[in-house]
């Protein structure tokens, strides 16, 4: 049912918001040079899976999860997306591929082999990799790889039609922070 779920609102998401999307991608033009971002992230029962998002960082910022990046490294424009949760709308074409779901635990780097860890020993991994979820909505995020895997546990446990939605209406809604970096919110 789920997937259903993500096929269809990924499908409307992408239609209804390609001006949006078009736009960004303009704006991001001018920002970077490189409007999208594109890199090799843990998928589904560990496979690697390539995430698309706007990019928010300077072009040759070092692949590192947001937490570890340098605060310079944001553009003005990167800290609007961010802030707005825009820069993850590109990632409804990896849900509308099956490589993600609209919810789900956020898919980490290949060399955050802490968190990678955690994860494996909760079957976390065992899932899609998700936009969004109960460790987003309550601003856990990468730093804390022990609590997060852990939540990401509880998400899945009890992960029904209408928890779905709530964590879907509540990134909406603008309830977490998203991807910290240090010294830039």
């Amino acid at each position: 049912m789920i997937r259903l779920l993500d096929f269809f609102f990924s499908l409307l998401g992408l239609l209804l918001g390609f001006p949006i999307l078009l736009l960004l991608m303009i704006i991001g033009l001018f920002d970077t040079g490189y409007p999208i971002f594109c890199q090799k992230r843990v998928g589904r029962n560990s496979k690697p899976f390539i995430l698309v998002k706007f990019r928010t960082m300077k072009k040759d910022t070092a692949s590192v999860a947001s937490h570890l990046a340098s605060a310079d490294a944001i553009t003005p424009f990167g800290r609007f997306l961010r802030r707005t949760k825009l820069d993850e709308l590109p990632q409804l074409w990896n849900v509308l591929k099956g490589e993600m779901s609209l919810v789900g635990p956020r898919p980490c780097l290949f060399n955050q082999e802490e968190l990678i860890s955690e994860r494996e020993q909760r079957g976390v991994l065992t899932a899609r990799p998700g936009i969004t979820g109960l460790a987003q909505v309550n601003d856990i995020d990468m730093s804390t790889p022990r609590l997060l895997a852990e939540t990401d546990q509880k998400m899945l446990e009890n992960l029904t039609v209408g928890a779905y939605f709530k964590y879907i209406f509540m990134t909406v809604a603008g309830k977490g922070a998203g991807d910290r970096v240090p010294g830039k919110d």
